[in-house]
């Protein structure tokens, strides 16, 4: 069997695939690529169904050694992307020749990059994925030195060698707020100042939420029963600082949730560093 072995895993890079969309009610989440969109494209540009697993890179740094010649695609983050010393840009698939490594710069622009081999990254699955939930710590560990990734064979179609057309993670992030079940928490005003406040991201964000910093908005004096949440909630903790729920947050909360967001927004804001500049547009 292909693989590829890790010489340098980077800041934090998972495998990744769509996630576990059916477990919550066994308190299980979604977990899943944080930028499902960037996920996608890598695994169509390898010719695998979008279903197959890749690698997810915090900002970049990744090395891996292809121990047998294998295709490779890299989307997401703006990164440098290296096979044996040799540029090979990013948003197409390319081959990586039998004793051959593939180096990843520190991103750029943007957060995460995603890694896709032709055939997918065949680590054992749980729960029928095979994503890293990074807060019920289900799924494949974080990748570390020495780490050996086999390849399976899920590839169904052609690798498209030439260059897809997609735009670099924008660092100023716009996203549309559907209004949510608790909506009334927040009075005109309260809305006004949600909607029209230039939030930043917030240094303490990670793949469970999406903390936002600025004026702090008119916060209810106690939490609500616990009741069901999903990724693209948009919750109001005590503090008044709005919280984006990503996919490991958990599957139940008690926060009021304002809205909620599309994954279109969701994949925007994995890309989102700290200090991003975030507006929430209210949508009907």
């Amino acid at each position: 069997m292909t693989s590829l072995r890790v010489i340098d895993p980077g800041n934090l890079t998972l495998v990744q695939d769509l996630g576990r969309a059916s477990y919550a009610a066994q308190g299980v989440a979604r977990s899943g690529a944080a930028d499902l969109g960037s996920h996608a494209l890598a695994q169509r540009l390898c010719g695998n169904d979008d279903h197959a697993a890749g690698l997810e890179v915090l900002l970049g740094g990744l090395v891996l050694h292809a121990i047998e010649s294998c295709v490779i695609a890299v989307t997401g983050a703006n990164v440098a992307v290296h096979v044996a010393g040799v540029p090979q840009g990013r948003n197409h698939a390319f081959t990586v020749p039998a004793g051959a490594e593939v180096a990843l710069s520190r991103a750029t622009i943007g957060m995460r990059a995603y890694v896709a081999v032709r055939g997918g990254f065949a680590v054992p699955a749980v729960l029928g994925s095979r994503s890293r939930d990074t807060l019920g710590g289900i799924g494949p560990t974080p990748l570390a030195v020495g780490d050996l990734l086999p390849v399976g064979h899920v590839a169904n179609a052609p690798a498209w060698l030439d260059v897809a057309a997609v735009h670099d993670p924008n660092e100023h992030v716009l996203v549309g707020l559907v209004p949510g079940p608790h909506d009334d928490m927040l009075d005109d005003a309260g809305w006004l100042a949600l909607t029209r406040t230039a939030w930043r991201v917030d240094p303490r964000s990670d793949r469970i939420g999406i903390r936002l910093a600025g004026t702090p908005l008119p916060a209810p004096a106690s939490d609500l029963p616990s009741f069901p949440v999903l990724a693209g909630c948009v919750q109001l903790p005590g503090d008044g600082m709005p919280v984006i729920l990503g996919p490991d947050s958990g599957v139940t909360g008690g926060y009021p949730v304002l809205g909620v967001i599309s994954q279109s927004g969701l994949d925007a804001l994995a890309q989102a560093r700290p200090g991003a500049l975030v507006r929430l547009r209210r949508a009907g």
